[in-house]
């Protein structure tokens, strides 16, 4: 059965879209078959997979507003088993032009419900805001997955964030519930990614996942390259994290963590 994950915080520089690619992939090279969706105008995570955005006819704009089939705009990705529905700027006009239409908050749902039996795992990377192309993923998706970083001001419009949750639940999506918050850019020498960490878990308990992702240089360095971590750095410590990751999702019974 596919499990459709959001992953979302509308702060920037999370790793938020770090997270969605190399989820993504290894996802995939656990032997799943991935579909990464780029539902942010910026089109980070469709570069830094390694599409060229503009040799693109067709992005996931065009399947939103019923001008493409959602199978036409697939696109294949380096690592066997992912695909991408690619972004790509243009996409800034599905929150103009629907946002009077009473189904506006449906439409990447419905987009999505073909492809429902062809993969194991849909992620969808949102914009670093409470728009409607992220009020799209969560009526989309089964759960959300919260990247939190291990930084000052971490928890701040946290709140906010899982009230949008509880509301989307209440309205739109009545089976979402929360994947799990995960600490990203941990330095395990400073205090201040330990504090963060003894917060978050006195706060939210077994939302944390046990994986948390370290501050990396090669984490870093791999988008520009148009790669995830596990091609452009395989031995790094941000490989070995992003694959425990994906361990931990697929041992992790959806019910098993707490809701919201």
């Amino acid at each position: 059965m596919t499990q459709i994950i959001c992953i979302a915080n509308q702060k920037g520089g999370v790793g938020k879209t770090t997270t969605a690619i190399n989820l993504a992939a290894a996802l995939a090279l656990s032997a799943q078959k991935v579909l990464l969706v780029d539902c942010d105008p910026q089109a980070n995570a469709t570069t830094g997979i390694g599409i060229d955005k503009s040799g693109l006819d067709q992005t996931l704009y065009h399947g939103l507003i019923g001008d493409a089939r959602v199978e036409d705009i697939l696109k294949a990705c380096d690592i066997e088993n992912l695909h991408i529905l690619p972004s790509r700027v243009e996409l800034i006009g599905f929150e103009v032009e629907m946002m009077g239409d009473p189904e506006r908050e449906t439409f990447l749902s419905q987009l999505l419900a073909p492809l429902k039996n062809r993969y194991d795992y849909i992620l969808l990377d949102c914009p670093p805001s409470l728009s409607l192309l992220t009020l799209n993923a969560f009526t989309a998706a089964d759960s959300v997955l919260i990247p939190l970083q291990s930084e000052f001001y971490a928890l701040e419009g946290l709140g906010q964030l899982l009230q949008t949750v509880k509301r989307i639940k209440k309205s739109l999506n009545t089976h979402l519930r929360i994947a799990g918050i995960l600490l990203t850019m941990f330095d395990g020498r400073t205090n201040l990614s330990t504090q963060v960490a003894e917060d978050a878990e006195q706060y939210f308990k077994d939302l944390i996942f046990k994986t948390r992702i370290p501050r990396n240089v090669r984490l870093g360095e791999a988008p520009s390259f148009g790669q995830p971590i596990f091609t452009y750095s395989p031995a790094s410590k941000g490989a070995q994290s992003y694959m425990e990751l994906a361990e931990e999702l697929m041992t992790t019974a959806p019910s098993s963590r707490s809701g919201i």
